[in-house]
């Protein structure tokens, strides 16, 4: 069934959630939670409570219950009462607690709000009519008015009208960052939006995920708008594409157009502040705004205060993760020691990433993969992470990693990029190298897209498979040894020594065609026990790619040392690398990670 324009924007025009009668109330809203007798269920319940209290009287009176009736007049009589110290002065019953300070205040019940985990800037006060008042919502006047004090920590969201150049928007962005808070939108992503020309390049990648979400429009429109509230949309074949896009460009609200000439492409992407929405549509900005923001109110998970927050992001479900559950949980402890929140996460938590100080990331990197938004959006707010978005990129493509290492002396393995396109290439290797020959896709992980061939015939066979994955392929000299050398290596220096086993009658560490997925033994040394030569050239093949944690697997063959590959994302796993560390492995990875939050908070 295809999808009209006017389809879609019914869709995006739907009647109000019940979960939103009045708009961003119970307990998930973004209103915060207080104390009251009895506990607070949001305002919509005791509206309705009233209502249907009177009906259930009118009820037992009729029937002549009136023993019932009395105990429903005290109920009726006490939700009034109740539902009176709820209710604004105005009557509304749209407002939970005190009443928000006049606009242009200042003094100290803005500085109470200002050291509130949130707070929310708006241009004019009555821009934000539509929704409940909250002690958290400050004009833009009053929160550039603060000066930079004792800034602590914060969000802030800045729905300002405009975030035009020097304009009020743009300096309340410009000075969240220099006070320390975490800002939406930030100044890169206002400079980003401020010209196509810049942004341009960010959304060609984009174009699978454009055209996906696009299809269902009818043949004959030609344009199509699209508005993107914190990565949400209602219209449900565009939700991929509206989290890309606030992947790309976190802001609260994104009004993007689409033009179709030979296919789809994006004409415009612009951000606009909440006065001009419409009533549907600050529905659904209400609801976006709730689940985004909706941690904020969590209660602490514990008494315990810690100077920072690191984030943990992990798959429960992945086969061969980087770390396992016991070593996550020693990760969790060594944080802690040092006064760093550890917090497992997977990728439903992208949006909470702007909670963190920090990102380390311990599952499989790819580039077409969340792992890498998560770093990409890590870096963007500031954030200290490992893997960041550039170790990803440069070790997850073999073929860059052989052009890098072979580019500075580095020894690896004789190696020849093969093109799809010219097949005469693999008789000119088989002659060159002799059999057996490695083929490998670029981007494999955990030996998978590996290949060997022991002859002409097995050698096209193994080549015709890769290539439907892959454009080029590397065919690699077989360098047989009984174990690699794994060598971590942590900002540039080596962090502990490992011999990795080939699996039991297998030429690789893990076998994949056994029946149940094997991989060999392991034996860890202390760096200083490991051969000179392997560990300094380990370190100077770590180095080209960055300062974060890597491992480099290499072989050794006599006095011949040659560097397989970097990995980005290597294995720290309970009883193998820490066999020799133990517990201050783990403590010198969050060291360091404590050393580069201080350091970025400056």
């Amino acid at each position: 069934m295809s999808l009209s324009k006017d389809d879609v924007s019914s869709a995006t025009s739907a009647s109000r959630s019940a979960s939103f009668a009045g708009r961003m109330t119970g307990p998930d809203s973004v209103l915060p939670e207080r104390e009251c007798d009895p506990p607070f269920f949001g305002v919509r319940f005791w509206r309705l409570g009233v209502l249907d209290s009177a009906a259930v009287v009118l009820f037992w009176r009729a029937t002549g219950n009136l023993w019932f009736d009395w105990a429903i007049k005290m109920w009726f009589d006490w939700a009034i009462k109740i539902q009176h110290r709820l209710m604004s002065s105005d009557g509304s019953g749209y407002y939970i607690g005190p009443s928000p300070a006049p606009p242009g205040s200042t003094g100290s019940s803005f500085r109470r709000r200002h050291m509130s985990k949130l707070i929310v800037v708006v241009e004019h006060a009555r821009d934000w009519e539509s929704y409940f008042p909250s002690d958290n919502l400050v004009t833009a006047e009053q929160y550039l008015a603060e000066g930079p004090g004792d800034a602590g920590k914060a969000e802030v969201i800045n729905l300002c009208r405009s975030y035009r150049y020097l304009g009020l928007g743009y300096y309340c962005s410009l000075l969240a960052e220099a006070r320390g808070h975490r800002v939406l939108p930030t100044v890169r992503t206002i400079n980003d939006l401020s010209r196509k020309s810049i942004y341009g390049l960010d959304v060609e990648s984009l174009d699978a995920s454009l055209q996906k979400g696009l299809a269902g429009v009818d043949a004959d429109t030609s344009t199509f708008e699209l508005y993107v509230y914190f990565g949400y949309t209602r219209v449900f074949a565009m939700a991929e594409l509206a989290r890309q896009l606030f992947d790309l460009f976190p802001c609260p609200i994104l009004k993007v157009a689409f033009r179709k000439t030979a296919h789809w492409e994006v004409e415009s992407i612009r951000t606009i502040g909440i006065n001009g929405l419409s009533e549907s549509q600050e529905d659904e900005f209400a609801e976006a705004l709730n689940a985004f923001s909706r941690k904020v109110w969590r209660k602490p998970r514990s008494k315990k205060k810690y100077r920072y927050d690191l984030a943990v992001l992990h798959d429960p479900e992945e086969d061969f993760p980087p770390s396992t559950k016991a070593s996550l949980k020693r990760f969790v402890k060594a944080g802690r020691k040092l006064g760093i929140d550890v917090d497992l996460i997977t990728k439903e938590d992208f949006n909470r990433i702007a909670e963190y100080d920090g990102l380390f990331i311990r599952e499989t990197t790819a580039l077409n993969h969340h792992t890498y938004r998560f770093a990409k959006r890590a870096e963007r707010e500031g954030m200290v992470v490992i893997d960041d978005p550039s170790s990803i990129l440069r070790c997850t493509n073999k073929v860059y990693l052989f052009e890098r290492l072979t580019a500075h002396r580095i020894p690896v393995p004789r190696t020849r990029v093969l093109y799809r396109d010219h097949p005469e290439q693999l008789e000119k290797v088989a002659r060159e190298f002799g059999f057996p020959i490695v083929l490998k896709v670029p981007d494999g992980s955990f030996s998978r897209g590996v290949m060997k061939a022991a002859d002409v015939d097995e050698l096209r066979a193994a080549a015709e498979t890769l290539f439907k994955q892959s454009v080029l392929i590397l065919a690699q000299e077989f360098f047989y040894t009984e174990y690699d050398w794994r060598i971590g290596v942590l900002n540039k220096k080596p962090l502990f020594v490992c011999q990795y086993h080939m699996a039991a009658g297998h030429w690789q560490i893990y076998n994949h065609d056994s029946r149940k997925d094997s991989y060999g033994d392991s034996t860890t040394l202390a760096v200083e026990d490991a051969p000179k030569q392997v560990v300094d050239v380990a370190v100077r093949a770590a180095n080209l790619i960055g300062d974060g944690l890597y491992g480099v697997d290499l072989k050794q063959r006599g006095n011949e040392v040659v560097v397989i590959e970097v990995n980005d994302n290597p294995n720290i796993d309970d009883e193998v690398e820490d066999a020799v560390l133990g517990k201050e492995l783990y403590l010198e990875i969050m060291r360091e990670f404590l050393r580069r939050m201080v350091q970025r908070r400056g």
